[in-house]
C-alpha cells in the first residue's frame, strides 16, 4: 500500500529567523563635579575607569581638583582623555552627572531638564524640596542606597560597610596605643597574654568585617544584635565560632565593663538608630577604652556620642575615648573611590550598550530598583512615605512607554 503523502511540495516553506536587533550604541557625556559636602573626600570615577569609558567612545568632563582628596591628580585624568573643567557650570552641562553626595542646593540650580544623575540619597538628612526639584526638572536619578546586583544585594552600600568595619578596628588600635595618648595596648593578642576584648554591637556587614579584622589580629570578640538570624548568618559568613548574644541590657552591660574596644555598628534601613548604650553604662567602662560609633551617621547608638570631624575626631567622656566621625569610608578615600568606581563603570557601559537609560532599566530589574525619580515622578515607595510625595510605580510607567 502506497504511503499517504502528508505534505505537498509547498506544505513546508522556510521562514526568516527572527533575531533581536541590538539597540544603537549611545554615547554618554559624563560630568564629575568636585564634592563640596562636609568631610567628603571620595570621587565617583578613578582615572583608570575614565580611560576605559573614553576607550569605549564616551566623553568625560571633570571639575579641576575633583580627585585631589583621594590623591588622584588632574593630570592623571587628562592623560586618560578626560576634559578638565574650571567651573561647576561646565560640568553640569553634561547629560549624565556622577556624584558621591547628593547635589547641593546650588548644584541643583545648575542641573538641566532631563539630565541623569547617580549619587547617594542620604535619606536621613534630606528634605522634600530636594526630590521636588528633581521631579520638576524631569531628572532621572539613581540612588547608591537602592542599586542592586544580580544577587539582589546592594553592592555600593556593602562595599562602604566593608570598608567601615575594617577601618573602625584599625582606628581603635590607633587610639589604644601610646601614639595617641592611649593605654598603650596592642589590639590583638600574643602568646602568654590575655587578648584585647572587643565588643561589636550590630551583626550587619559593618559588624561582620569588624569582627573578622578583630579575630585576625587575635582579639577576643563578642557580637550583640537583636536578631538571632543575623547573628547566625555572621557566624556562618566568618566561618569561626564567636561569642554572640541578643541585646539584653544585663549581658551588654557586663561585656562593656570588660571591653577595651567597642564598635557600634547598628544600622537601620530608614531613620535613626535606637540608643542602646546609656551614659550610665559608659561610666562603668574601663578608663582608656575606645568607642568607635559607626552608627553616628544615623544618630549613634551611644547616649554619649556627639558628631566629630576628621580634623578633631575624638573626645573623652567618663574616661572613655569616643570616635564619632560620620562617613568613615571617606577616611580611606582612595580605597573607597576605587570600590565605587569599579561598581559604577560596568553600569555605565551597560547603559550605553543597551542604547540608553530607558532601555536599560526596562531590561534589568536590579538597576530599575535604583531609580527613585523618573520623568517627573517619584518612583520609590519608601521615599514617598517618608517625604509625603505622591508615588508612581516605575513598572507601570515603563509599561505605558
Amino acid at each position: 500500500m502506497a504511503k499517504k503523502k502528508i505534505f505537498s511540495s509547498f506544505g513546508i516553506l522556510p521562514k526568516e529567523e527572527m533575531l533581536e536587533v541590538k539597540p544603537n550604541f549611545k554615547q554618554l557625556q559624563i560630568g564629575i563635579p568636585k564634592e563640596s559636602s562636609f568631610q567628603e573626600n571620595r570621587v565617583s570615577l578613578t582615572p583608570d575607569s575614565v580611560g576605559l569609558l573614553i576607550a569605549n567612545g564616551h566623553s568625560v568632563i571633570i571639575e579641576k581638583g575633583a580627585g585631589e582628596a583621594s590623591n588622584f591628580l588632574d593630570k592623571e585624568y587628562t592623560d586618560k582623555g578626560a576634559e578638565l573643567a574650571y567651573s561647576k557650570e561646565e560640568v553640569f552641562k553634561a547629560n549624565f552627572i556622577l556624584k558621591i553626595e547628593p547635589p547641593t542646593k546650588e548644584e541643583l540650580k545648575l542641573m538641566q531638564n532631563g539630565q541623569e544623575l547617580i549619587s547617594a540619597v542620604q535619606m536621613s538628612t534630606q528634605t522634600s524640596d530636594y526630590f521636588k526639584t528633581l521631579i520638576k526638572k524631569n531628572i532621572t536619578a539613581f540612588g547608591f542606597e537602592f542599586i542592586k546586583d544580580q544577587q539582589n544585594k546592594l553592592p555600593i552600600v556593602r562595599s562602604m560597610s566593608e570598608i567601615a568595619g575594617n577601618t573602625a578596628i584599625l582606628i581603635a588600635g590607633e587610639y589604644l596605643s601610646n601614639t595617641n595618648k592611649g593605654k598603650g595596648l596592642m589590639l590583638g593578642g600574643i602568646s602568654g597574654l590575655k587578648p584585647t576584648s572587643v565588643v561589636v554591637i550590630g551583626a550587619g556587614t559593618v559588624g561582620e568585617y569588624a569582627c573578622c579584622t578583630s579575630l585576625g589580629l587575635g582579639a577576643s570578640v563578642i557580637v550583640f544584635d537583636d536578631s538571632v538570624t543575623k547573628l547566625r548568618r555572621l557566624q556562618n559568613n566568618i566561618n569561626h565560632r564567636v561569642s554572640t548574644s541578643t541585646l539584653q541590657p544585663k549581658a551588654l552591660g557586663k561585656a562593656l565593663k570588660r571591653a577595651d574596644v567597642v564598635i557600634a555598628a547598628l544600622q537601620v534601613g530608614n531613620g535613626k538608630v535606637p540608643c542602646i548604650v546609656s551614659e550610665e553604662m559608659v561610666s562603668k567602662m574601663k578608663k582608656g577604652s575606645v568607642v568607635v560609633d559607626v552608627s553616628i551617621d544615623q544618630g549613634g547608638c551611644f547616649e554619649t556620642s556627639e558628631v566629630t570631624s576628621h580634623k578633631n575626631p575624638t573626645f573623652i567622656k567618663h574616661g572613655v575615648v569616643h570616635y564619632c566621625v560620620p562617613n568613615i569610608a571617606s577616611r580611606v578615600s582612595r580605597t573607597a573611590s576605587m570600590a565605587i568606581s569599579n561598581i559604577l563603570t560596568p553600569i555605565l557601559l551597560r547603559i550605553s550598550e543597551e542604547g540608553g537609560l530607558e532601555n536599560t532599566i526596562r531590561k534589568h530589574e536590579c538597576l530599575r530598583n535604583g531609580v527613585y525619580t523618573f520623568h517627573g515622578n517619584l518612583t520609590n515607595e519608601v521615599l514617598s512615605k517618608n517625604f509625603n510625595i505622591p508615588f508612581v510605580d516605575l513598572d507601570l510607567i515603563m509599561a505605558e512607554r
